[in-house]
């Protein structure tokens, strides 16, 4: 545990303290800010529109969350797609590179504590990323009333999401030196695992088009982002992790047996 707890430190430090961190939570404010305004606005007309027919309580109750909160964080969902690899690939990569990836293999440290460290910093930088988001939905709240499960319920999805592209981000980190091509192999990665429960209406076969569903990030990300924590969601987010996690560590230790 303290091994771990000492690499997560400096990983978290090398990571939060860089100046592309700071790019990237600049660039994600920006935007969030503008998408944030625009649907806020848009929302204000349509409240506006419907006062006539429905009182205010109802519209907001049965449209902030799909005006305002769903395009916020679907922004937020692409952003962490392209984002996340582009912090995790000096994870392994530019160590392997700077040729301190030796180093750290002969410490007294295990490939499983050194995956752990690693992708534990990680994943704080993104709940850093995704704690923005929230500041927003807290400034909605002053502005109009409505209830804080569905729209925390999407956030820890789109936040789920994200947890998934730093394990895939990591492992794509692991497969080489080349910090460029640790970036984009995260991004195909990331996209892939979208197309990949898209398949699901190409299919005709029900069986297939079952297995499909279980496997489609988009399937789960719905359930959530409607208010539904289901446990096979749940399942899927932490066997994807898991998965690669555990490939990014065989990545580790076997280059632990060849030095």
């Amino acid at each position: 545990m303290k091994q771990i707890l000492t690499l997560f430190k400096k990983e978290f430090k090398a990571l939060f303290f860089s100046p592309l961190f700071y790019l990237i939570a600049f660039l994600t404010a920006s935007l969030l800010g503008v998408t944030f305004s625009v649907s806020v606005l848009n929302f204000a007309n349509q409240i506006s529109n419907a006062m006539m027919t429905l009182s205010l309580g109802s519209t907001q109750q049965q449209n902030i969350h799909y005006v305002v909160f769903l395009p916020h964080l679907s922004l937020l969902n692409l952003i962490l797609m392209f984002m996340v690899p582009a912090l995790a690939m000096r994870l392994i990569s530019e160590e392997k590179k700077n040729r301190t990836f030796d180093l750290l293999l002969t410490s007294p440290i295990s490939s499983v504590q050194i995956v752990v460290g690693k992708y534990l910093s990680l994943l704080t930088v993104v709940l850093g990323l995704s704690a923005l988001a929230f500041v927003y939905i807290m400034v909605a709240h002053r502005m109009f009333d409505f209830q804080w499960a569905p729209a925390l319920m999407a956030l820890t999805g789109i936040f789920l999401v994200g947890a998934v592209y730093s394990a895939l981000s990591m492992f794509a980190s692991s497969l080489t030196e080349n910090t460029t091509i640790a970036f984009f192999v995260g991004i195909v990665f990331n996209i892939s695992v979208w197309i990949l429960g898209g398949f699901s209406e190409l299919v005709e076969s029900t069986a297939m088009k079952a297995v499909f569903d279980q496997i489609s990030l988009n399937q789960h990300l719905q359930s959530l982002v409607e208010g539904v924590l289901r446990l096979n969601g749940v399942v899927f987010f932490a066997s994807v992790i898991f998965l690669f996690c555990f490939l990014t560590e065989r990545v580790i230790e076997s280059a632990r047996w060849r030095s």
